[in-house]
């Protein structure tokens, strides 16, 4: 049982954070916290004269509503958005806040492998990753 877990949620095409929402409720002590977290690319500086103003005050808002939504669906967890490299970031916050479980899904289809951020993490992370499928 862990008392701050970490749950990074991508937003990508036909992928749900169900399965990790599912092993932190497990995995939770009771009075523990988890943290929802969506990492976003930072815009890359050719892109920004043609994105419309507001775009990004408006896309985080709508991640952390659904963020939001996910994490009453656990006891004791919040959601957070920041920007910058995914594994990187990940690692930091878990490191900063002192996170005691990383509970992470693969996002790959193949069963022998799995993602780059996920690689990342599973190598540089500062506590457990639970790994899922």
């Amino acid at each position: 049982m862990y008392r701050n877990i970490l749950l990074p949620v991508a937003y990508e095409p036909g992928i749900d954070a169900e399965k990790e929402l599912a092993a932190a409720r497990q995995l939770l002590t009771p009075g523990g916290r988890v943290t929802l977290l969506h990492v976003m690319d930072p815009v890359p500086v050719f892109a920004i004269d043609y994105m419309p103003e507001g775009y990004r005050d408006d896309l985080v808002g709508a991640i952390r509503a659904d963020l939001e939504r996910q994490a009453a669906t656990v006891p004791g967890a919040r959601a957070a958005v920041i920007e910058g490299d995914a594994a990187r970031e990940i690692i930091d916050w878990a490191t900063r806040e002192e996170s005691d479980c990383i509970i992470l899904a693969t996002h790959r289809m193949d069963t022998t492998l799995y993602g780059s951020t996920a690689a990342r993490v599973v190598r540089y992370a500062p506590c457990a990753v639970h790994l899922l499928r």
